[in-house]
């Protein structure tokens, strides 16, 4: 075999593996709740050997940590409307689409469950706290520099996101276009 054969193919199948267990987790945290399912399951689920999920993750936690953190994490570039009012607008519509699309309940009740079950998960809320709040502040630091108003990260957090996490996790009420707009207006 001569070295460019060797080279692994970005999206080859280790990616596409990786999808699947992610997949499986998610649907089986949506169906069953965090804790009540095994590596066993989620690889029944995705197809795979559940010796692959224990190479690649090493355990339950580690791969559930994954899943949340990519989940939560792979959101869209911060918006850069050119006005502080339409980038909050753009990422508070943009995170209400996640958090309510088909994974959105079950990614947060992972998140929710793994910040308390040990230190794994604490360091996982973490590292998604520090990712959330480097976003924003890169968002709040260019309406800054365009001579707007600033606000503090937190603020956004205690204002926006919190108010849409608790509509979601709780099962109150749908993150229409207004309420969306109304978050942004009372915080501005």
């Amino acid at each position: 075999m001569n070295e460019q054969q060797r080279t692994r193919r970005p999206g080859g199948r280790s990616a596409r593996v990786g999808a699947q267990v992610h997949e499986a987790v998610t649907g089986l945290t949506g169906e069953r709740g965090y804790g009540n399912f095994t590596v066993g399951d989620v690889a029944a689920r995705a197809g795979v050997a559940d010796s692959s999920i224990y190479r690649r993750w090493g355990g339950l936690e580690a791969l559930l940590t994954d899943v949340a953190l990519t989940r939560l994490n792979a959101q869209s570039p911060m918006p850069d409307t050119g006005s502080l009012v339409g980038d909050l607008r753009t990422y508070a519509a943009n995170v209400a689409r996640e958090i309510t699309g088909p994974d959105g309940l079950a990614v947060l009740n992972l998140a929710v469950a793994l910040s308390s079950s040990g230190q794994q998960g604490l360091e996982a809320g973490l590292e998604l706290r520090t990712a959330r709040m480097r976003q924003l502040q890169s968002m709040l630091d260019r309406a800054s520099d365009r001579g707007e108003r600033a606000i503090d990260a937190f603020d956004v957090l205690d204002h926006i996101m919190a108010p849409m996490y608790i509509r979601v996790l709780f099962g109150m009420g749908p993150l229409t276009p207004d309420y969306i707009d109304g978050l942004v207006d009372r915080l501005l």
